[in-house]
């Protein structure tokens, strides 16, 4: 099987070599039977003379600062609050001491942003923090105090309207669950190759994560060291694809005679997507530990012509072991954060939550590998319909979710994924106690490596929306897509993680 080296990571995704090429995969072609032995599997040195000094205990000594985080992210927090007053809203934004005493003092709320704002734009802010605080040396629970603190003081002193608790779960919580995976995909990047990492290394890395950019350029060589990964079984995908033949349903049953819910049915068909998915930390290398939160994560981002940013999905294991059943079977179960943002064009759902779960791999023969994630997790979130931007257009509250996802793994040619998403957002905690959303959202595709590691996928995709409301009514809307994408894959074997066992031994 090929393993994929540490280099895998983004340098190909944002185009710093040649797609066409293989460098930033390895010396040798992917399909090189050679590169089966272990001696040639190992990863470059990251630190060879001239790199600049690992920093093997990360949070000590030079490379950290309690004091930098708090000014980077304070003065963040201004200058966001400066743009945000002269070209957004400048009385929402005119913040004065008179505005933060009654913030301080005052009763917290569950605001109504418009969705885009409050689901993916804080999260998003709270990732920046995140970045501020890892990058600067603090481990995953410091940074995590210092995101819900920078979230705290962005509600009290950043805007002049009641601070959110809403606000503040999606910025502090769901912002860490964010930011420690660009943390860590910018770190890999930065770990990868041999000798100091380059300019465009760099700038790759800032663009992944922003705040971590900044601190390596403002600081000179005070956070000059990278964060090391332990080298993870790492799998990447890069698709380009086109979504055809839409199927799309609504069915409205209003309680209003008059002013019931308008629910818009055009759809986009022809939409052009763009994916980048990474699992990092697979199961199943020797001697890999999950000793650090997010030591295995899964990241997915998807664009589209249609509506830009239609997934942001990521889980991460926060607390958990490894284990192993047999010969064949490795995993590792605990508890996983995770954050969810899906937006398919008439409808949409964001949560971020924990709950318990479990990843493994299982070798079905020696050519043919299970890998399967479930996981069960209790957040908070919002669901609804896609209305016209600036309007309320979703419902809060306590939000129930479940994951089952798959790849069957079928030697070097061919991978099935399925992958199973249910997620309720109740009354329970919400400021609309009338109505309830649930939203499933199911996918199965077909990939073929057709050379090396380019291939093809040909996938369905399934979501379903059931609103029920004591003023409007019950709605179903549905849609149904096919997708053809071009994949360019990590490595030839689909992320399958080979310690070469030996079946029927233990």
């Amino acid at each position: 099987m090929v393993r994929i080296t540490r280099q895998t990571v983004a340098s190909c995704v944002l185009g710093l070599t040649s797609l066409g090429s293989l460098p930033c995969f390895g010396q040798l072609p992917a399909d090189d039977p050679k590169l089966n032995t272990p001696s040639q599997q190992k990863a470059p040195n990251a630190f060879a003379e001239g790199s600049p000094k690992p920093v093997l205990n990360w949070g000590k000594g030079d490379g950290k600062s309690y004091w930098l985080t708090a000014f980077d992210i304070i003065t963040f927090d201004v200058l966001l609050n400066r743009v945000d007053r002269y070209f957004v809203d400048k009385d929402e934004y005119n913040v004065t001491l008179d505005s933060i005493r009654r913030n301080v003092g005052g009763k917290w709320v569950v605001d109504n942003d418009p969705f885009a704002i409050n689901q993916f734009g804080h999260p998003y802010q709270g990732s920046m923090y995140h970045g501020f605080a890892r990058s600067a040396g603090l481990d995953y629970w410091q940074a995590s105090a210092a995101t819900l603190l920078g979230s705290l003081f962005w509600e009290l002193a950043g805007e002049t309207t009641a601070p959110s608790i809403n606000d503040q779960f999606t910025t502090g919580i769901g912002g860490s669950f964010l930011g420690e995976p660009l943390f860590r995909m910018a770190s890999l990047l930065l770990e990868s190759g041999t000798g100091r990492p380059g300019v465009l290394r760099e700038i790759a890395a800032a663009l992944i994560s922003p705040s971590t950019g900044f601190n390596r350029a403002a600081y000179g060589d005070r956070f000059d060291g990278v964060f090391r990964s332990h080298a993870p079984a790492v799998y990447t995908r890069v698709q380009l694809g086109v979504n055809f033949d839409a199927d799309v349903s609504s069915n409205v049953n209003s309680n209003r005679t008059v002013g019931g819910p308008v629910i818009p049915q055009s759809y986009r068909n022809g939409e052009g997507t763009a994916d980048f998915t990474i699992a990092y930390g697979l199961p199943g290398k020797p001697d890999y530990r999950y000793d650090r939160p997010f030591d295995y994560f899964h990241f997915q981002f998807t664009a589209s012509t249609a509506n830009v940013f239609e997934n942001v999905i990521t889980r991460g294991l926060l607390l958990g072991e490894p284990y192993s059943a047999g010969a064949n079977v490795r995993g590792v179960w605990g508890l996983y954060g995770s954050y969810d943002y899906i937006s398919p064009q008439i409808f949409r759902v964001s949560t971020t939550a924990g709950g318990l779960g479990t990843t493994n791999q299982w070798w079905l023969s020696r050519t043919i590998a299970l890998q399967s994630t479930a996981l069960a997790s209790l957040g908070y979130g919002s669901a609804g319909a896609v209305r016209g931007a600036g309007e309320r257009d979703y419902h809060n509250g306590i939000a129930p979710q479940g994951l089952l996802t798959s790849r069957l793994i079928l030697g070097d040619r061919l991978s099935i994924e399925a992958t199973l998403r249910d997620y309720y957002v109740g009354s329970l905690a919400s400021k609309d106690t009338s109505g309830e959303e649930n939203i499933l959202r199911a996918e199965i595709g077909l990939t073929g490596r057709i050379y090396n590691l380019h291939g093809l996928t040909l996938k369905y995709t399934m979501s379903r929306r059931d609103a029920s409301y004591v003023e409007t009514g019950n709605t179903r809307q549905r849609v149904g897509v096919f997708s053809l994408a071009y994949s360019f894959l990590g490595q030839t074997r689909f992320g399958a993680v080979d310690w070469r066992p030996k079946l029927g031994e233990p």
